[in-house]
């Protein structure tokens, strides 16, 4: 079989942009349903009693526009692209209002409309034959893996980042020793930093506390003895040697100490400072571990752990990482970037669930009692997803995740829905991250990069590659669970 046939076959069976296509959906089928589970219910505040809202069942229809009569229908790609408009389908949520505790009528609220990928299970044109396309006005052999927005088609670039969960261990020139780990749960990710010192003294950062001693979060996790975190690090006397300098600095010796002092760092009032270090504690540090108080023992081990390796790699016991290797990197496809902005726009400080207690409280200030679908702005949602994806910029300050579709030819659109951006920037030199990675056989294409400032920064991939899904963390329990089982 000659290298046309293969091609032919891989484009038949498999598809060039199908990766893009089931990472939309797993987004449409569990991502954002997922998302929905975390927000249970909300308290509402109100002045008239207790109010509280309970989300259920998400639910996304087909793709539809609205005419200038206010009827709605059903439309196809095609006539986005001719009207100018959005191919976009309306979001459904189950909301159940709980008034004094007693349960009221459910009803399913639109909370806005989600850009609709083509090609996708939710697409007007999933299912139909050829003949079907054609006499639809569209093209059979669209690759599809894109949006169409305010009548232009946008793509959702791979975004290349470090890999979540798994902390990365470098030296630095001066002698300090720093590792970074990237702490990702159920879409929610938080940066955390370790660093040594040339004279030995390890701190952590993370959320908004900046280089704090491990010893005293070690503390106020719960280990509260030094021969408890000695025995938790390491037997190795070479190890608890580097370890002592750390042991000699704390001033703190219990749990309660360690989370007062925490709290002073943070410039916290006395009232809510217990409180508000236990919060970050649960719900900031290492939260793919767990976000529940019974967890802190585990998160204890963790950074046991990470420490002992840091002390190693000063004594020259193991390697250091490398951080160009494509094995520390992962790749985010259309539906991890969608359920990043979908959760932001959901549960951020201006988001959603915000908007909605503040148009609660202001209809019951004026004596009125307000459906539920009368609080939810709906068009805000809309508008906030169709502005990054028409402007390219995404949470996290990242810009250029979304661009034009180049249609210049068929292989440079199949190219362009296969590109990678890395979120260096292309201003700084990176000479490691522009060079090519042995590891990048076989996954990468080693000549298809632009020349000049983007070299080495904008890649594609190889012509039989393909990306498979990290598992969730309760597949990850299970399969954990077998292999404990034997």
């Amino acid at each position: 079989m000659g290298f046309k046939s293969v091609f032919r076959a891989i484009e038949r069976e498999r598809g060039w942009v199908d990766f893009q296509i089931n990472s939309f959906n797993q987004f449409v089928d569990y991502g954002l349903q997922n998302i929905i589970n975390e927000i249970e219910t909300i308290e509402m505040n109100p002045e008239i009693g207790d109010y509280r809202l309970k989300f259920g069942k998400v639910s996304i229809g087909k793709p539809i526009i609205k005419e200038a009569d206010g009827s709605t229908r059903q439309i196809f790609p095609n006539e986005a692209r001719i009207r100018n408009l959005t191919y976009a389908a309306p979001i459904y949520i189950e909301a159940t209002s709980i008034q004094n505790g007693v349960e009221e009528k459910t009803e399913n609220v639109h909370i806005g409309n989600l850009p609709v990928m083509v090609g996708s299970s939710i697409c007007s044109t999933y299912g139909l034959s050829k003949k079907e396309l054609i006499e639809k006005g569209e093209d059979p052999d669209d690759p599809g893996g894109y949006f169409i927005v305010n009548g232009t088609e946008r793509v959702l670039v791979l975004v290349e980042e470090i890999a979540s969960n798994k902390p990365i261990f470098e030296k630095q020139e001066d002698g300090s020793i720093s590792v970074r780990l990237n702490s990702e749960r159920s879409g929610f990710k938080q940066r955390h930093v370790f660093e040594r010192k040339p004279d030995g003294e390890i701190t952590i950062s993370f959320a908004n506390i900046k280089k704090l001693s491990v010893i005293t979060i070690m503390k106020a996790l719960g280990l509260e003895t030094d021969k408890e975190i000695c025995d938790r690090i390491s037997q190795n006397p070479r190890i608890l040697n580097e370890l002592y300098i750390n042991l000699y600095q704390s001033t703190v010796l219990t749990a309660e100490e360690a989370i007062e002092n925490i709290g002073k760092k943070l410039r916290l009032s006395e009232d809510y400072r217990t409180e508000r270090v236990n919060q970050i504690l649960d719900k900031y540090l290492l939260p793919h571990i767990g976000q529940e108080t019974s967890d802190r023992r585990e998160k204890a081990d963790m950074i046991a752990k990470i420490v002992r390796n840091i002390i190693k790699l000063s004594l020259g016991m193991i390697p250091e990482d490398d951080i160009d290797h494509y094995g520390n990197k992962r790749l985010l496809m259309s539906g991890e970037l969608l359920g990043q902005l979908f959760r932001s726009i959901l549960l951020g400080r201006w988001g959603l669930i915000a908007k909605m207690n503040y148009n609660y409280q202001k209809i019951v200030k004026r004596g009125k009692t307000p459906s539920i679908q009368g609080i939810i702005e709906a068009n805000a949602v809309t508008k906030q997803i169709v502005s990054s994806l028409a402007t390219g910029n995404w949470i996290g300050g990242r810009s250029g995740v979304s661009q034009r579709l180049d249609r210049s030819s068929y292989i440079k659109t199949v190219s362009h829905l296969r590109s990678i951006v890395s979120p260096l920037t292309s201003t700084q030199e990176h000479f490691k991250a522009r060079q090519i990675h042995p590891t990048e056989w076989g996954r990468l294409c080693p000549a298809e990069t632009p020349e000049g400032s983007s070299i080495g920064l904008r890649k594609h991939l190889s012509m039989m590659v393909e990306i498979t899904t990290g598992l969730s963390p309760a597949e990850n329990a299970k399969i954990e669970s077998m292999i404990s089982k034997g």
